[in-house]
């Protein structure tokens, strides 16, 4: 039997619905899991920045549009220290929880402490699901290029099969776990 690669990631076009399949997935799911997800913030229609947050109840801003940075990605100005203090601990391996990683994106990137954190999660024995940017630097497109990674591209016509498909592609990969059962 060829093992399953434990790393699901989705990628898409921005507002294909990576977010939304994900947070399918953590709703349905019926394991333990730990991770982050981010959600736009709009007011009056119009993003002003985007949140973190964790699945434990903490959150704060990954970028915004008045968020003062030497990092910015177009308007939206990066907090370093958010990254740090909310994500970073919220994906370290723990137990045999499922770990949420969303997103392994630009802004997130900025962070060195990031960087190594989510190659962490990904080299640790934990089921990781999570987005990732289309395109991206040297360090996504290694991320990508992982052996034990798949990815999916979210699309219109596949955005509301994915989130019963990665709980199916779960439940194989523990399946095949010789200490499960």
């Amino acid at each position: 039997m060829v093992p399953l690669k434990k790393n699901i990631f989705l990628t898409g076009a921005p507002s294909s619905g990576k977010t939304t399949v994900i947070k399918k997935v953590i709703a349905a799911l019926k394991l333990a899991a730990t991770g982050f997800y981010t959600e736009e913030e709009r007011v009056g229609g119009r993003r002003v920045g985007f949140l973190m947050k964790t699945l434990d109840g903490k959150n704060g801003y990954l970028g915004h549009q008045d968020i003062q940075s030497d990092f910015h990605i177009r308007r939206y100005g990066v907090s370093i220290e958010n990254i740090e203090a909310i994500a970073v601990p919220a994906i370290a391996p723990a137990e045999s929880n499922v770990i949420i990683l969303d997103e392994i994106g630009k802004m997130e990137c900025f962070s060195e402490v990031f960087r190594k954190a989510a190659v962490k999660a990904l080299d640790s024995p934990n089921i990781v699901v999570g987005t990732i940017t289309f395109g991206g630097d040297d360090f996504i497109l290694g991320i990508k290029n992982r052996d034990d990674i798949e990815i999916h591209e979210v699309t219109r016509e596949n955005r509301d099969a994915l989130p019963d498909m990665i709980l199916e592609k779960i439940s194989e990969i523990l399946r095949q776990q010789p200490d499960s059962g």
